[in-house]
């Protein structure tokens, strides 16, 4: 029976996609972003999510238990050091994923999955969002001056009448 072996083994033996899975967690730790199809971000987010949990605490046993999924010096010092201050107050989904279409050649769809706390245009799109929030409030008086002015012209439009 399949009890619980609900995973995407994404066409790979269990050897080659662990790897596979590993290098992609390197390369999103030290570049923030990367691009891959669709199954393969959701199948990282799945693998990196509770590595970036376990750096929350530096322990020599939480560094060990990381380095035995990524094996790179390098990547565990990045994960450790910047990533986990980045993220020490996010309660989880550490990860985004956004697709971006379809692939030419074989029409597979396409994302990119980025940390959270690393992409600036995000960041910068809620600060506007908090402005249009304000610009609404203070739109609403200008409304209330519009309305008089409004029952000024039906006047001067019925005196005219008579």
């Amino acid at each position: 029976m399949r009890h619980n072996k609900k995973f995407n083994h994404l066409g790979r033996t269990a050897s080659h996609r662990n790897a596979m899975l590993a290098n992609m967690a390197i390369s999103l730790i030290m570049h923030k972003r990367i691009t891959t199809t669709l199954p393969k971000a959701k199948a990282l987010k799945k693998y990196v999510e509770p590595l970036i949990t376990k750096s929350k605490n530096d322990t020599t046993n939480s560094r060990r238990v990381v380095f035995s999924y990524l094996q790179d010096k390098h990547a565990i010092t990045e994960l450790f050091k910047e990533i986990s201050v980045k993220v020490a107050d996010r309660p989880g989904g550490y990860t985004r994923i956004i697709k971006t279409g379809f692939r030419a050649n074989d029409n597979a769809p396409m994302c990119f999955i980025e940390l959270v706390d690393y992409d600036e245009n995000m960041a910068k799109t809620s600060v506007k969002k908090a402005t249009r929030t304000r610009r609404s409030k203070k739109s609403a008086t200008p409304a209330a001056e519009v309305a008089p002015a409004a029952e000024n012209v039906e006047t001067t439009s019925a005196e005219t009448v008579e």
